[in-house]
């Protein structure tokens, strides 16, 4: 199914996305001489995926259902964090294999099937452009973060995502950048769709409540 989290308990349906840069017939992410390899405009552009990350969200991950996948705990993101190895970063620069250094790239993890790829790909690629033209400086690696206890975690916390489509259209409303990349007319029509969207989701009375409130009260 394309439903981003279908079961409870199970891992949900992911479509991580693996971005490259080429300048001529180059891989600008890669420079031999940088840590990982990966080269001053490739961490400029995962500084700016990680900047914009919360104002992106909502196109990202536009159902309801998307932020029932981005929790801790799963191989999904939940805090806007980058790391090599660990799956449950937002942003991965994968290890590359022997003789393919050049392969370098960068992959970004919250996205779910029912993003629109237009839509979707757009705002990747002006967040990381952004971060180059912009110079932004590349946090530490979070390996230390999302290997500890939760009670580690909450002593030195970082960003999160949006935890609901309505934190995240909020973002997105805010978002000079959001509006520029897809223009007035998409911007304000898909504000209002979805903030219907979220209005109907609130006035359901769903299984859970039912079950956990009304035998009580």
């Amino acid at each position: 199914t394309f439903m981003p989290q279908p079961i409870e308990g199970v891992q949900g349906s992911g479509m991580h996305s693996h971005l490259s840069l080429f300048e001529g017939e180059g891989n600008a992410f890669h420079d031999p001489a940088e840590p990982y390899l990966l080269s001053k405009t490739g961490q400029a552009f995962v500084a700016g995926l990680l900047h914009h990350a919360a104002e992106i969200t909502a196109v990202t991950n536009q159902l309801v259902n998307s932020y029932k996948r981005l929790i801790v705990g799963t191989e999904a993101p939940s805090s806007i964090t980058w790391a090599r190895n660990h799956r449950a970063a937002l942003v991965r620069v994968p290890e590359t294999r022997v003789g393919k250094e050049e392969s370098v790239r960068i992959e970004y993890r919250s996205p779910d099937p029912a993003m629109n790829p237009y839509l979707g790909y757009s705002l990747l690629l002006a967040a990381g452009l952004k971060g180059i033209s912009e110079g932004y400086t590349l946090p530490e690696e979070a390996t230390s973060y999302l290997n500890a206890s939760p009670g580690e975690q909450a002593k030195n916390p970082v960003a999160e995502l949006p935890q609901s489509l309505s934190q995240a259209l909020d973002a997105m409303e805010d978002s000079q950048l959001v509006h520029d990349t897809l223009g007035d007319h998409i911007f304000e029509w898909f504000l209002r769709n979805k903030r219907a969207e979220w209005g109907d989701y609130k006035a359901q009375v769903t299984p859970f409540e039912l079950a956990r409130y009304l035998p009580t009260w």
